[in-house]
């Protein structure tokens, strides 16, 4: 089978259970910090909150940052950074600002 093969309701159910297996991933595995998946994918759980907020503003919905935040985390994104966020090493900071600087974000 291939992509041309999947008609586009098939494909919308397709990607949105392989969203929701990632959000449920990401919500399981709270000993991985962001700064660790920006540093080896170039994106965190942050960027796919904003990526769902963008998405909900395109279709007209009035969806922000903290509340999308709140979808991928599974709870408010504050409670979740006390309850799991660790501090950075150094260097893991400076493969950020690499990272970040590659990006085109300065």
């Amino acid at each position: 089978m291939k992509e041309t093969d999947i008609d586009d309701q098939t494909r919308l159910e397709l990607e949105a259970a392989a969203f929701r297996r990632l959000v449920e991933h990401f919500r399981e595995r709270t000993d991985v910090q962001n700064i660790d998946l920006m540093n080896l994918s170039g994106f965190c759980r942050n960027c796919l909150s904003r990526w769902y907020m963008e998405a909900a503003r395109d279709k007209g919905l009035d969806l922000d940052k903290e509340g999308a935040r709140e979808i991928v985390y599974g709870m408010p994104y504050e409670d979740w950074r006390a309850a799991h966020q660790t501090e950075a090493s150094d260097e893991k900071k400076a493969k950020f600002d690499e990272v970040m600087k590659e990006q085109g974000h300065t």
